[in-house]
């Protein structure tokens, strides 16, 4: 029942209802779940995505009640906490970026002849790319990676990292040059 009602509603709402019943902010978690898992997990690796995505909604419950629907809707906010919380766990996302970059691409062998050609392109792709975010800022890589893997518009990172509009798109624009041009350097050396 509680699902039903959380599917009909919007989320201002939602806000207004698990405010006096707090037993609907699982209509929250329902509707947001795995958004936030599959940017967190994204981000990080699985067993971790599954205990920061527990914890941020178990700190969206807990302060729920100072959540403002002038300042934007409930899911910027979730990926708000997440974002957060991956903080904490920055230098072992970053160690995990050096890391893969240093695996470099799995060989292609005549086993795996049906393979198709993009997979292979990302799999020798992928080395390059942990090593290009691994040096980003934590500002450029939280906006590109709130767009590339939480699928987020620019308002909706912007609520989520409490930064301006344009300043997301300047830290965009830098984590692209820099992606773009780190790649290409390996591109050239590599």
């Amino acid at each position: 029942m509680i699902a039903d009602v959380g599917e009909q509603l919007t989320d201002a709402e939602l806000v207004a209802r698990f405010r006096r019943n707090p037993d609907l902010f699982t209509a929250v978690h329902d509707r947001y779940y795995r958004d936030i898992y599959l940017y967190v997990a994204g981000r990080l690796d699985t067993q971790i995505a599954e205990d920061i995505t527990a914890e941020t909604f178990l700190l969206a419950f807990d302060r729920r009640h100072r959540f403002d629907p002038e300042r934007g809707s409930l899911r910027p906010w979730l990926f708000g906490f997440a974002t957060n919380l991956i903080a904490r766990h920055r230098r072992k996302e970053t160690r995990h970026y050096r890391a893969l970059a240093r695996l470099g691409p799995d060989p292609v062998t005549e086993g795996h002849e049906n393979r198709v050609v993009s997979d292979v392109a990302a799999q020798r792709m992928r080395p390059h790319l942990a090593k290009a975010l691994a040096a980003l800022s934590s500002g450029e890589r939280d906006a590109l990676l709130l767009v590339a893997v939480g699928q987020l518009s620019y308002d909706e990172v912007a609520q989520a990292l409490g930064i301006s509009i344009g300043t997301v798109g300047s830290r965009l624009s830098r984590a692209r040059t820099k992606i773009h041009a780190l790649i290409d350097k390996e591109n050239v050396h590599g």
